[in-house]
């Protein structure tokens, strides 16, 4: 009975220890998987995995978990640098950091960067002085010939004003350029045939106004610019020309006594089609050479009806945005209505230009 009873508790005593010790195994198991599932469970109320890998920090730890040397912050110790996260934001979130780094950034453009204006204009007043002018001028078939050098022509010069301009938006835009010229009683020649005598006097009006749609090819113009900076401007308008020519000829009258003969009239104003081109490129940030071509009428307005231009010269800046110019230029005119009687003129004028010219 003794044994019985010593057998019996025995066999309880080992069923209580085993019973005791599975349920601490149990417990030590669930204690190291509670973080888990307080994550697994913190993922599915936030929505998904997606905040958890946002989080950039280790999991909170307990403050029965922090070791003995890691103080708990407190209001007046300092925070934790994470690894990852930039100083530089305020919240101390990396997207929020990422981008004062690229604001920052070098080369980036700055909030108040001054943009080009679209709207662009030049203004240029032209003197020209042909150091030699040739031509004719037929009124009712009679023809004087002229050959004028730059002295023989200034006293003569009663009125000239040239001036040009051009606006454009963006590379679209429009020139003109406006010039007339009137001169006095010029002395020509003619062939001395009966009464006759060879010599003649001319008096000429003569007006050209350009107006033209351009567009532009190449950087702006302006006074100073890039070494290499190029600019080309083809343009198609129209050319409105004016001519009025008065024609008298010399004659032997009564008594020996020579007079002039009012011989007839040349006023006419036509307009011809135009097309031409301007170009420039800048040999130093001040100096620039520049070009400019054009030719209008094609023999649409009578028998011979040409007209055009051609120049070739330097600019040099005076200040930002204004160009002192010099260059060598040549006009040519060229009408005849082809009549039995014909009326008509020539002229071939080619010198020195002189141009004050402001960009705006």
């Amino acid at each position: 009975m003794g044994r019985l009873h010593h057998d019996l508790v025995v066999f309880l005593h080992s069923q209580v220890s085993s019973t005791t010790e599975t349920r601490a195994r149990r417990v030590r198991r669930l204690g190291r998987s509670k973080p888990l599932i307080s994550c697994l469970l913190l993922t599915c109320l936030l929505g998904g995995p997606a905040p958890l890998l946002a989080q950039t920090g280790p999991a909170e730890v307990g403050p029965q978990d922090r070791p003995a040397d890691r103080p708990e912050h407190g209001p007046g110790s300092e925070p934790e640098n994470r690894p990852g996260v930039s100083s530089a934001s305020p919240s101390g979130n990396p997207d929020e950091a990422g981008e004062a780094s690229t604001a920052a950034a070098p080369g980036a453009a700055p909030a108040n960067a001054v943009t080009q204006p679209t709207w662009a204009g030049t203004v240029e007043l032209v003197g020209f002085g042909p150091l030699r002018t040739t031509g004719t001028t037929t009124v009712r078939g009679f023809t004087a010939d002229l050959d004028l050098s730059l002295g023989e022509t200034l006293p003569l010069l009663e009125w000239a004003t040239q001036i040009r301009a051009s606006v454009e938006q963006e590379r679209v835009g429009v020139l003109t350029d406006l010039s007339v010229v009137r001169l006095g009683k010029q002395l020509a020649a003619t062939s001395p045939r009966g009464l006759f005598t060879g010599r003649a006097e001319v008096t000429a009006v003569q007006g050209l106004y350009d107006i033209a749609l351009r567009y532009r090819l190449g950087a702006r113009e302006s006074a100073v610019g890039r070494p290499g900076q190029t600019t080309l401007i083809p343009y198609a308008g129209i050319r409105l020309v004016q001519a009025d020519l008065g024609v008298s000829a010399q004659v032997d009258g009564p008594g020996g006594k020579r007079v002039f003969e009012r011989e007839g009239r040349l006023a006419r104003t036509w307009v011809q089609p135009l097309i031409g081109t301007q170009a420039s490129v800048f040999l130093s940030p001040r100096l620039r050479a520049f070009a400019r071509a054009d030719l209008g009428g094609f023999d649409l307005a009578g028998q011979r009806d040409l007209s055009g231009n051609a120049q070739l010269g330097l600019g040099y800046a005076l200040g930002n945005n204004t160009d002192l110019n010099l260059s060598w230029r040549y006009l040519g005119i060229a009408f005849d209505n082809g009549a039995d009687r014909p009326n008509g003129y020539t002229t071939n004028q080619n010198g020195v230009e002189i141009g004050l010219k402001v960009f705006f």
